[in-house]
């Protein structure tokens, strides 16, 4: 490995981490949110559904915007907007300043997950073998981190944008200085970046469809997570405001854990057995926190939850990343990755406001199970991260790597 792609590895790896605790930050003090701004409980889906929304038009227009600039440039710039939109959030009073800012964090986000990905992907063809998980682990570090921080806020009930303006400050400038260390991918010929996408990926992406199905139900369960742990343990199990923080954190807790063991795993069992098991220990995660008789027994199985989805999203990424290059067109990759992350969007989209519908009117214990069953359906599609369509996972063949290992000093 060159010291270009370690620093490249490093500094990817801390803006994951920085989404991290952004992300954490927002969705974990939404009963927060919803007290300072006066939201209701049947408005809330809404503002829920609009930055899932904003963020696939986001990934869409990232794809646009990656034939003409590198993704590190893309990754450089949507950071810091979604760390001042994160600001706006805490600072306002208003409903229209709260849509305004989310909006803008929605937009930005797109951008953000989709330039990350794409580095990561073509990050993992150069060191050929499987790295992505790390990647995601950083991520959940970082979410460890926000979640800790919102439970201090609510703790000693700080305004928002005091909980949200130190961490603004010392993240901003962190991110962008380690911005001089990303490193793009050499994955398209000159000939090749005005190209239309699709003639470049087999003839279309009918075989990224099974991945976008497998990207929908992991993050309709972790919307389910993100968007309803904290209301789930404090409506339904009767917990504290205080102690409805947890649950978010312990889920990124036990993801930090997957994901840091998850490359060995790939490595040594192959892809297939790891996203099936995973698929399996989230259905059981589901049902335990449906059937949970108080906070503690919740608590249990966000854990579950945690060790079982935390596999599903980078592998994906790292199997439509690695099929696309093996399309004989390697500039496809970052076309696949970027629409693939339009489906990330798509299971929040549907996630939080089929828990939310059916919490109102049915109940929220038997809402959990409905992703519960989603998740199971990752089990027909396992094979499409098998050997032959994973190599990189289990690390039998290494990729050249001459086409990755431009530092974007300088861009």
């Amino acid at each position: 490995m060159t010291d270009v792609l370690r620093r490249g590895r490093a500094s990817l790896a801390f803006s994951f981490l920085v989404q991290g605790v952004a992300f954490a930050l927002l969705v974990t003090r939404i009963p927060g949110i919803q007290n300072r701004y006066g939201v209701s409980d049947a408005l809330l889906p809404v503002f829920l559904a609009a930055v899932p929304i904003l963020a696939g038009i986001g990934s869409v227009s990232t794809e646009r915007l990656v034939k003409r600039m590198p993704p590190s440039r893309v990754l450089r710039w949507s950071q810091p907007v979604v760390l001042l939109a994160l600001l706006g959030v805490g600072a306002g009073r208003q409903m229209a300043v709260l849509a305004v800012a989310l909006a803008a964090f929605g937009l930005a986000v797109g951008a953000l997950d989709a330039s990350m990905n794409m580095l990561g992907v073509s990050l993992q063809r150069a060191y050929g073998r499987s790295i992505m998980l790390s990647f995601h682990a950083a991520y959940s570090l970082g979410g460890i981190v926000g979640a800790s921080l919102a439970w201090v806020g609510a703790h000693w009930e700080l305004a928002l944008w005091v909980s949200y303006l130190p961490v603004v400050l010392v993240l901003l400038p962190a991110a962008l200085v380690g911005s001089r260390w990303y490193v793009d991918g050499e994955t398209r010929a000159p000939a090749e970046k005005d190209a239309p996408a699709d003639g470049g990926v087999g003839g279309g992406l009918k075989w990224l469809l099974p991945l976008c199905l497998v990207m929908t139900v992991a993050y309709i369960g972790d919307s389910t997570v993100s968007n309803w742990s904290a209301k789930y343990l404090q409506d339904v199990l009767g917990s504290s405001e205080q102690t409805a923080t947890v649950p978010y954190n312990v889920y990124m807790v036990t993801t930090l854990l997957g994901r840091t063991i998850g490359d060995v795993g790939v490595r040594r069992f192959g892809a297939v057995a790891v996203v099936r098991s995973g698929a399996v220990v989230a259905a059981a995660g589901f049902a335990v926190v449906a059937a949970a008789p108080g906070a503690w027994a919740g608590m249990l199985g966000f854990t579950l939850l945690g060790l079982g989805l935390c596999v599903l999203v980078p592998q994906t990424f790292a199997a439509a990343g690695r099929r696309a290059y093996e399309s004989g067109r390697p500039g496809a990759s970052d076309a696949a990755v970027a629409r693939l992350n339009v489906f990330n969007y798509v299971g929040f989209l549907i996630g939080s406001p089929l828990v939310g519908a059916l919490g109102d009117a049915w109940s929220y214990r038997g809402a959990m199970l409905v992703p519960m069953v989603l998740v199971l359906v990752t089990l027909v599609h396992a094979r499409a991260f098998a050997p032959g369509a994973d190599r990189y996972g289990g690390g039998h063949e290494r990729p050249d790597t001459a086409d990755v290992g431009r530092s974007s000093n300088g861009l």
